[in-house]
């Protein structure tokens, strides 16, 4: 069973002043895990993570990083364009990467300086359109979003790459770089994102391979350099107990001897390598605190938790696995087999189903793990459930909200109707 941070009487400690359910992050091993993905890639001068803010949109876990590592952030929309500039990332520290992108978020990622990533061929007459025809790329830095294709074998998560609405073809590519070229770009940058909780380091490597490959042949026939390569995120976590986390050390080696071969060889100027990892950097050290609030005896048994998909959707849209753990009852020999349930009236309001857990009781703890990203994030309100309290557990123990629990009035702020609002 997995090995948690706290223990059952720091919990309920914890649960004294911030009631159940609640997401709590580990600070300690987020940053030792955040050395391992920069230590894995110090080979390259110019490398950079782009924390992917949808992971876990919180700016208190981005300043961590930020403020740790350097890391960067990949921003898709204003709001998170808005915490990366609130956080003290702009400029290049922000690569702005989204589809169906609205005039409003290209103006303000361009104010902010950053990186601006485009997702379509047309989104470049459109970005012109937007700026103004006196717009000057001096000193900027443009970058495409490629989709392989039949290429590239997609993942479960993500799906085929030629079924996916992201991302140029490799004929419209060559095609829009030479029209920034025409109007003054001349620092590029190279995109793609054809992965999602990925475990495989052949996967992530060989994508490394095919951008480089690509932006060798781009370079040569379109007369422009490349700045940086971004290989995307996608590294996956080991949500169930018999996968392998992936090994950051040998993605950094294996696409290390890719760049030699690609880049170096063919003598082409030195490349950054960009990323941009989420889930990997804090997904295994986020854990969803809640209560068993019933059991429930029909033709299954149930437990019932004071938490549901609101506060952790994955399980009830994708069938997720995550694992379950009942601090106080690790090595209890009574076990019982139990669908564990939310109170949305929905029926795949489920964390898990017909899973073997210690048996159960009204009131005890269950730590839901591997919820530090993609967690909270997806949150709703149906049924009126209110969003849960962000906590971050430090390196000392001690214990900080990072974002309060939502309240009855928050549901109610943007309704104008007689006596819902004081």
């Amino acid at each position: 069973m997995r090995k948690l941070p706290f223990d059952r009487a720091k919990l309920e400690e914890i649960a004294k002043r911030w009631p159940t359910p609640f997401h709590i992050y580990d600070a300690a091993a987020i940053r030792k895990n955040a050395a391992r993905l920069k230590s894995a890639f110090a080979w390259n001068e110019g490398f950079k993570e782009f924390f992917a803010v949808k992971a876990a949109p919180n700016p208190h876990l981005m300043k961590l990083l930020r403020d740790g590592f350097g890391f960067g952030s990949d921003c898709s929309s204003m709001a998170e364009l808005v915490l990366a500039e609130k956080t003290g990332n702009t400029g290049a520290d922000i690569m702005f990467t989204s589809n169906d992108t609205p005039a409003e978020e290209f103006k303000k990622a361009w104010e902010l300086g950053a990186i601006v990533n485009l997702d379509d061929i047309t989104h470049w007459d459109f970005l012109l359109e937007t700026l103004g025809g006196g717009v000057s790329f001096e000193g900027r830095t443009m970058c495409c979003r490629y989709n392989p294709g039949p290429l590239k074998g997609g993942n479960a998560i993500i799906g085929k790459p030629e079924e996916a609405k992201y991302g140029f073809t490799r004929e419209q590519l060559f095609a829009c770089y030479a029209a920034m070229k025409a109007k003054g770009v001349k620092r590029f940058g190279l995109h793609t994102m054809v992965a999602s909780n990925e475990l495989d380091p052949e996967y992530i490597i060989d994508t490394a391979k095919l951008l480089f490959d690509l932006a060798a042949e781009i370079s040569a026939a379109v007369g422009i350099d490349f700045s940086f390569i971004n290989i995307g995120g996608g590294i996956g976590i080991p949500y169930r107990p018999d996968q392998k986390a992936m090994d950051f050390g040998r993605v950094g080696a294996g696409i290390r001897a890719a760049y030699e071969e690609k880049i170096v060889s063919r003598g082409m100027k030195p490349l950054a390598i960009y990323m941009e990892c989420g889930r990997c950097i804090t997904g295994p050290y986020g854990y969803l605190v809640s209560r068993v609030r019933h059991i429930k005896n029909t033709y299954r048994l149930y437990a019932g938790l004071d938490a549901c998909m609101a506060n952790l959707m994955r399980p009830a849209l994708y069938g997720a696995y995550h694992e379950i753990v009942v601090p106080g009852k690790e090595g209890s020999s009574e076990i019982a087999v139990y669908d564990v349930t939310g109170s949305l009236c929905e029926n795949n309001d489920k964390f898990a189903v017909q899973r073997a857990l210690p048996r159960l009781e009204r009131g005890d703890l269950v730590v839901i793990c591997d919820a530090g990203a993609h967690g909270h994030a997806m949150g709703f309100q149906y049924n009126g459930k209110l969003r849960s309290a962000e906590l971050l557990l430090e390196e000392d123990g001690s214990v900080r909200e990072i974002r309060r629990a939502e309240t009855l009035d928050d549901y109610f702020a943007t309704l104008d109707f007689p006596g819902l609002k004081d």
